[in-house]
């Protein structure tokens, strides 16, 4: 079997295709490698300029060495074999979008440190009850959720209570699984 790619080699590739540097770059593309990126090593230190960082569709399965990323706004690990949130601390200041679906996350710990984070598309994870589901409640700035293809959702849409169950423990989104949420307003008898 082929030796995974690393870090520094997946860079070193994409600046020869894109042209650019990968240090003053806002966008870096580390999808899909080949054969795939299997740690997050601290080459990505090296990315302090960038805002958007994509390795989805790897073999990771540990979030590390992001504290270098002082821009990181949106962080793509879909398709990986990520187990929790550790490691997304360092960037909870700044982090806006996590699209995380595809992975092996069943217990949300940690989530709570990502305070400016507005979009988590964590669609086919291994989420199975509400006490982890709840702990999204943590997240002041949250307003469009993926979590279809969870073991929680799947249970609560066949019974045809997820949209209002899932809404009535985050009150602030305004899109979950890509559909508007729409609030009832309860009008209140004039006396």
């Amino acid at each position: 079997m082929a030796k995974a790619t690393t870090i520094k080699e997946a860079l070193a590739k994409w600046e020869e295709k894109s042209g650019e540097k990968a240090a003053e770059a806002l966008e870096v593309k580390l999808y899909g490698q080949v054969p795939p990126i299997e740690k997050m090593d601290a080459s990505l230190s090296t990315l302090s300029n960038c805002e958007k960082l994509s390795l989805s569709t790897n073999c990771i399965e540990k979030i590390a060495n992001l504290n270098g990323l002082k821009k990181l706004k949106i962080l793509s690990l879909g398709r990986n074999n990520i187990k929790n949130f550790n490691g997304l601390e360092s960037v909870g200041e700044t982090l806006e979008e996590l699209w995380i679906s595809y992975n092996l996350i069943e217990k949300l710990k940690g989530i709570h440190a990502m305070k400016q984070l507005r979009v988590l598309y964590m669609s086919n994870n291994l989420v199975k009850d509400w006490a982890e589901f709840s702990k999204l409640a943590d997240l002041p700035n949250l307003v469009d959720l993926v979590f279809v293809g969870n073991p929680i959702e799947e249970k609560h849409s066949s019974e045809g209570v997820w949209v209002d169950e899932a809404t009535k423990r985050l009150t602030r989104l305004k899109k979950l699984d890509g559909i508007p949420v729409i609030k009832q307003v309860e009008e209140e008898a004039d006396d």
